[in-house]
């Protein structure tokens, strides 16, 4: 039997592929516990299945141990690379086993250049083909599937796959051999650390690292305000004089004396309506910006969420640039599609109300997709997090399709012995948007008492203020994404990755971005000694030309022998001043390590507990590693500082954990400590209110409690009696 061979990117999107597709029910196989599945789509037989992401990683042709420049790559399997990708060995063998008797294919990996490069290399080592059909679409929803199998391409996203290939190539070339130049100049200085830079994150730490010398270099400046406290018939009343902030505090305390004990008189009202126009949908970058103001979200973990929505078939494809919605989604069909979930009811049967239903559109434009927008189908069992994300998206489409707000300034000015003191108000007039926008709207209301020109003013006190001027403020892991958008660095999809590798090597810290000494260093050695590793000019100049690769404008083979070139350059200076460089760089791990120290290891006495980041997350390790094995786990989540106090019980050090929404707590490391033992059996077991199971006695760094035996699916804990969980 022959039939089409349709790959796709992941098992979730093979299973609503085949549904959608089949004729009747698909036949649902499996191979080395890789699902795959049979149908007959218009009479022909079609075989679905599916990749697990890339099955395909660029490595060197032969091993050149840790030296650089190395500049001999190839596509290897996953499973080759990492061990811990060995899972993908068997999704590939699948996919070779059954392209051997398939007659067509089409790759329906996600429309953008990672899913081309997917597919291609799916295509190209394990079906031996040298071309594809080619599915395009948005969402996982049946419509838009059935749509796309009918109107495939008879070829690959050249462009895409060819920009795509070019992307992971330099990323290779500057990201292996760099990090391996900066790992070699402080290893050869007696520090056994592992060091990491590319092409966008050099520049990306330069950014933040650039904000820490602002900030560093800010000098604070006192001044004073005179605010005015007072009513206007019977309402309160707070202003400031017009001049703000007095530098001089003489000038204020003449003008305190002159006015104390004095009434006022309003000198003027003016007025000022302003419109606020609906938003439009979202882009992923304003997602990510949003998600973090409204809802603390993270950035990496709003696209983790949005990518779920979209494999759910809840929400379109996440990974966008557009801020346009086009009128091909159907807009009545996915609001009256949205109308039967109960949150968003009465909102739909307004907007399906209006004569004209068009949304706000957008600037940013996106060849691949449109912006993101909710299917239309009702979710099922979202996770706390995920319904959040949801239902930000949901009424952000919906905003869309609001009526403009509007909101009334008032200016309220007062005269006290000639001194003019003001009050600003803002109050919404029309709600418009904001109520679809819901609990997401920062609109807020600063009311002032109602008034006309020579209202009589009672002044109940005028003070002096003593404030100082404040620093910039430190990026966001939201605000430095929209920089980097803004600069042309990196893309919409690795830019979250990029700053969660930041924190990892430990060149930053803070939910406020903080470059550590480490970061500092790193950057003040690489301006000194090789500008180019963090020139955010040549990494700009790059993705200009995958650009330009992508609209077949140039070829990747011209680009990656010019970035070799370039590269060779940079190498060759580094080399050069690998001493130098070597020397700041301890400095600067030194003074790093000397601040996130615990103190003293209480095992050898000699080595100093540091904290970590490895591939499980956060944990704490003696630096004499591996003559002393001493580790402690950490909490998962929080932000974690260290403190000077040890414990009274077992002397290992205290550390401070302060989590979202709950007040900083002070815990001892070691979950050993016979300070957190409350005399529970061990042994002792009861059944988990939440599921069908177990509650068992488990420790952590906070000390016992009962954890369910099914988590991660079910995260039921409960407290012991007199414990500290």
């Amino acid at each position: 039997m022959t039939y089409e061979l349709i790959i796709t990117e992941k098992p979730s999107a093979a299973m609503k592929m085949a549904y959608a597709l089949s004729d009747s029910k698909p036949v649902k196989k499996s191979n080395k516990g890789v699902p795959y599945y049979l149908l007959s789509h218009d009479k022909k037989d079609i075989v679905v299945v599916p990749a697990v992401g890339h099955l395909f990683g660029v490595a060197e042709k032969k091993s050149n141990g840790f030296k650089y420049p190395s500049f001999d790559i190839e596509w290897v399997p996953t499973s080759q690379i990492d061990k811990r990708n060995s899972y993908s060995q068997k999704y590939a063998d699948t996919i070779k086993q059954l392209s051997k008797d398939a007659s067509s294919y089409t790759v329906a990996c996600d429309y953008d250049v990672e899913g081309e490069v997917i597919g291609l290399n799916c295509i190209k080592f394990l079906c031996n083909k040298k071309d594809a059909n080619r599915m395009k679409f948005s969402t996982l929803t049946k419509p838009d599937l059935i749509s796309s199998y009918n109107n495939k391409s008879n070829t690959l996203d050249w462009g895409q796959a060819n920009a795509g290939e070019t992307r992971h190539f330099m990323d290779w070339l500057y990201g292996i051999n760099i990090s391996r130049a900066l790992t070699l100049s402080i290893n050869k200085k007696g520090k056994k650390t592992t060091l990491s830079t590319g092409r966008v994150q050099g520049p990306t730490l330069k950014l933040i690292v650039d904000k820490e010398k602002e900030i560093q270099d800010f000098k604070t400046e006192t001044y004073w305000q005179l605010q005015l406290k007072g009513d206007i018939k019977g309402e309160q009343l707070i202003a400031i004089h017009e001049n703000d902030r007095f530098f001089e505090e003489k000038k204020a305390n003449l003008i305190l004396e002159k006015t104390s004990g004095k009434n006022g008189t309003v000198k003027v009202v003016e007025k000022d309506e302003k419109t606020h126009i609906p938003p439009y949908a979202f882009d992923l970058t304003t997602l990510q910006i949003e998600a973090y103001r409204s809802l603390q979200i993270s950035p990496k973990q709003t696209l983790a969420l949005a990518q779920n929505l979209y494999t759910s078939g809840y929400i379109s494809y996440p990974r966008t640039s557009s801020q346009k919605i086009p009128p091909t989604i159907g807009y009545k069909r996915i609001i009256d599609a949205i109308s039967k979930q109960d949150d968003y009811s009465k909102i739909c049967q307004e907007i399906l109300g209006k004569d004209k239903i068009y949304p706000r559109q957008g600037s940013k434009d996106d060849p691949a997709h449109p912006a993101i927008y909710p299917t239309g189908n009702n979710p099922k069992k979202l996770k706390t997090e995920e319904k959040k994300v949801y239902d930000l998206i949901v009424r952000r489409f919906l905003s869309a399709f609001g009526e403009p707000a509007k909101r009334l300034h008032t200016t309220m000015k007062i005269v006290v012995e000639e001194e003019l003191f003001i009050a600003k108000g803002k109050e919404t007039t029309e709600k418009g948007w904001y109520v679809y926008y819901g609990k997401h709207s920062n609109a807020r209301d600063e009311k002032i008492p109602k008034a006309e020109a020579g209202s009589k003013v009672t002044v109940e006190s005028i003070e002096k203020l003593e404030k100082q001027t404040e620093p910039p403020r430190r990026y966001t892991p939201a605000s430095i994404i929209k920089e980097l958008e803004n600069r042309n660095l990196g893309t919409k999809s690795t830019r979250a990755q990029i700053i969660d590798t930041l924190f990892k090597r430990t060149f930053v810290k803070g939910t406020q971005l903080e470059a550590t000494d480490l970061g500092i260093g790193v950057v003040k050695s690489l301006e000194i000694y090789s500008p180019k590793i963090v020139d955010e000019e040549l990494t700009k100049h790059f993705e200009e030309e995958m650009d330009e690769i992508r609209e077949s404008k140039k070829t990747k083979e011209t680009v990656i022998e010019e970035a070799k070139e370039m590269l060779k350059e940079i190498l060759d200076d580094f080399k050069k001043n690998e001493d130098k460089i070597g020397s700041e760089l301890l400095k600067a791990q030194n003074k790093t390590e000397d601040k996130e120290s615990l103190g003293i290891c209480p095992v050898c006495k000699e080595g100093k507990l540091l904290i970590k980041r490895g591939r499980f997350g956060r944990f704490v390790a003696c630096d004499k590693y591996p003559e002393c094995n001493t580790t402690y786990k950490l909490p998962s989540s929080g932000f974690i500082e260290s403190t000077d106090k040890t414990c009274e019980h077992c002397k290992t050090p205290i550390i401070s954990v302060k989590m979202k929404g709950r007040k900083k707590q002070e815990v001892c490391i070691n979950p050993k400590c016979s300070g957190k033992d409350n005399g529970e059996d061990e042994n002792e077991e009861k059944p988990c209110p939440k599921c069908d199971g177990t509650l068992k006695l488990r420790t952590s760094v906070y000390g016992k409690f009962y954890g369910c035996s099914n988590y991660p699916k079910c995260r039921c804990t409960e407290k012991v009696s007199n414990g500290k969980a």
